[in-house]
C-alpha cells in the first residue's frame, strides 16, 4: 500500500509515517514538504491513501484537494490539520475527504485511521 504524506512539518510527517507503519504492514511511505511537490507525487505515485495539512506554503491543502480530486475522482484523503474550525471542517468535508484528524496525530487517532483503512480494503 503507498501513503503519501503532504504536510510542511517534517515532525509531522514522520509521527504520521511511524505511528501508520505500526498499525498496517506493507506500507511505502511517501513524503512532499508542500502543496506544489505533493500534487507532483501525487500524479506521479497514484498512492493509495494521502494524509493532507492544510496550511502549508505554496499551495494550501482545501487547494490541493480540489487539484488532486480534479486529478483522480476516487483519491482517498485523510486531512490531519491544526486548523480546527468548524467553518474550515466543513468546507474540507464537502471535498469528500475520508476523515478530518486534528493535530497532534497521537496513537489513538492511527488506530481509528487503521481501522477505517482496514475496513475499505476489506469491503473493496
Amino acid at each position: 500500500m503507498d501513503i503519501l504524506i503532504i504536510d510542511d512539518s517534517v515532525f509531522s510527517q514522520r509521527i504520521i509515517a511511524n505511528l501508520i507503519a505500526k498499525h498496517l504492514d506493507n506500507v511505502n511511505t511517501y513524503f512532499a514538504k508542500d502543496g506544489e511537490e505533493g500534487l507532483e507525487k501525487y500524479k506521479s505515485i497514484k498512492p493509495d491513501y494521502t494524509f493532507v495539512d492544510l496550511l502549508m506554503p505554496k499551495l494550501n491543502g482545501e487547494e490541493l484537494i480540489k487539484l488532486i480530486n480534479e486529478y483522480d475522482l476516487d483519491a482517498k484523503i485523510i486531512v490531519v490539520s491544526a486548523d480546527v474550525q468548524k467553518s474550515i471542517k466543513e468546507e474540507i468535508n464537502a471535498h469528500g475527504v475520508i476523515e478530518f484528524i486534528n493535530k497532534p496525530f497521537t496513537e489513538e487517532k492511527a488506530k481509528t485511521i487503521c481501522e477505517i483503512i482496514r475496513n475499505e480494503k476489506n469491503e473493496g
